[in-house]
């Protein structure tokens, strides 16, 4: 079965470019295509993809807002986010957003499609050029200070008391943006295995994607924060 993808870009030689690389390709399927953020949220709401492909400079309604008018509908389609800019306020205002990735134009085209399967599996993907300054910077920032012993425990963290101790490992080599076969090489099992391992973090932490599993792994402690300068 086909992953049907709606293609969002004001540029009209992008959208004729990626919908002529998907329509060549045998598991992918172009769905629709949109010229803004409003006319992306109806072609949404109509057509039902799996996988939006977004950009975030447009008139009218940017894809920063787009997507999170997308990902705030029921049963929502997966967002990849593809600009021409690397910059932190896209990135971060694009997974804040709710986004299951975020890549560059200028990236391979095969890396694209890629990436469109990546997400439609339900796992996040970044570009590597902002991979590692994104984790920098997330554990730059100061944790909150420690809670007084009467105090709720967090959501988060009272999630993460339904996890093994093996799953904690896991999740710890997510937050420090490991994939899953680096997982497997570090604790000595089998790709199949850490799959099984990242399958069940999603259902017992209630994750929507690798993102926000890295995120539970920075909040509750596993991967250190750097102290603040």
């Amino acid at each position: 079965m086909s992953v049907r993808v709606l293609l969002v870009d004001d540029q009209p030689l992008m959208l004729v470019g990626l919908g002529i690389l998907i329509g060549d390709t045998e598991d992918l399927e172009v769905a629709g295509k949109a010229g803004d953020g409003r006319e992306a949220v109806r072609l949404m709401r109509e057509l039902r993809p799996d996988v939006v492909v977004m950009d975030i400079r447009m008139p009218g309604m940017d894809g920063i807002e787009a997507t999170r008018q997308a990902t705030a509908e029921p049963n929502p389609p997966k967002v990849l986010v593809l600009t021409t800019f690397d910059d932190d306020e896209y990135v971060y205002g694009a997974l804040r957003a709710g986004a299951s990735g975020f890549l560059l134009k200028s990236m391979a085209l095969d890396a694209i499609l890629d990436a469109i399967r990546v997400v439609a599996a339900g796992d996040a993907l970044i570009a590597p050029s902002v991979t590692r300054r994104l984790i920098a910077d997330f554990a730059a920032i100061p944790g909150p200070p420690a809670p007084e012993p009467d105090t709720e425990p967090a959501a988060n963290s009272r999630l993460i008391t339904r996890i093994t101790d093996r799953e904690r490992e896991v999740l710890a080599l997510i937050g420090q943006g490991l994939s899953n076969s680096e997982i497997a090489d570090r604790l000595v099992i089998s790709v199949a295995t850490a799959k099984t391992h990242v399958a069940r973090l999603f259902a017992k932490l209630e994750a929507r994607d690798r993102v926000h599993l890295a995120i539970i792994a920075f909040e509750t402690g596993l991967v250190p924060r750097r102290p603040a300068r």
